[in-house]
């Protein structure tokens, strides 16, 4: 697969977006505002910066993603559908009775889903033992990590970025979806985060900031990541819950429920809308 233009890389997020609303609202459950959130940073990666190929899901030179907030995994399934790993008409059996697409990623389920998460934070860990084992056995895989913002405040991610830092895993590559919001109310009001970046550099990693729903400043994020030999890094993407959809966005209401029919029309409508609004690259 050749490397898709700027247009195209919004359209296919605007896609995934679609397809995130479609499945919730199938569902009758599911998380809403992280999934419309990560959309711009999953096609950043499975469209452009991991090395991988959805006809060999198991390809041993294949770059990892590893999703500690499993969660946001309706992004997940919407961007491996999209990519190619499994049929875009699966997505409606979300959350549903035999399914493959369950609440939160089980890795014997589907191609593409490397490891089962789901208690929030234990992902920091499984990337950082993977990145580990590459290192050991002399591999070129590279791991990206995803991770919310709330587990931040779980004292397990920071056991995991200690060691990390300490081993100076240059080839794990962590993003934390800084959203602002988890289920009980908006981060600085639950238990405050910041300043993020001062603790990542502490514990020896390399701190990226962006603008998480700037695709190209994601893609050059990843690349700077490559490029640093002596640490891991981590980037912070300031996103915006529920991006996409007006009624949801910046609200943490939205975090662990999906649209009633009337509202998912009404979101589809706007995303629909704002295909007309992504401009050409050549005008």
């Amino acid at each position: 697969m050749g490397k898709l233009s700027s247009t195209e890389l919004q359209l296919t997020a605007n896609s995934i977006r679609q397809n995130i609303i479609k499945m919730l609202v199938e569902a009758g459950s599911g998380h809403s505002a992280g999934p419309l959130d990560m959309a711009d940073v999953f096609t950043a990666l499975y469209f452009d910066v991991m090395n991988i190929d959805p006809h060999k899901p198991d390809w041993q030179e294949r770059d990892w993603l590893i999703l500690s907030c499993g969660h946001i995994c309706p992004v997940l399934y919407a961007t491996l559908a999209e990519r190619g790993y499994f049929p875009v008409s699966e997505l409606k059996t979300l959350r549903k009775l035999g399914t493959r697409l369950q609440g939160h990623p089980h890795n014997l389920s589907l191609p593409g889903i490397e490891t089962t998460s789901g208690p929030l934070s234990q992902g920091s860990s499984q990337a950082v033992g993977v990145a580990l084992a590459f290192r050991m056995n002399k591999q070129k895989n590279r791991v990206y990590l995803v991770m919310s913002d709330g587990e931040q405040q779980e004292g397990q991610t920071w056991e995991a970025v200690m060691l990390a830092g300490k081993e100076k895993l240059h080839n794990l590559t962590a993003i934390i979806d800084r959203n602002n919001i988890q289920i009980d109310g908006y981060t600085e009001d639950v238990m405050p985060l910041d300043d993020l970046r001062a603790k990542y550099e502490a514990f020896n990693w390399h701190v990226l900031e962006v603008d998480g729903h700037n695709i190209s400043a994601i893609i050059n994020a990843y690349h700077e990541a490559e490029a640093i030999y002596e640490k891991p890094t981590v980037i912070i993407a300031h996103t915006i819950p529920g991006k996409g959809v007006e009624f949801m966005e910046g609200k943490y209401e939205w975090h662990g429920k999906p649209p009633k029919p009337d509202e998912a029309k009404i979101a589809l409508q706007e995303l629909r809308t704002l295909q007309g609004k992504i401009k050409s690259e050549h005008e």
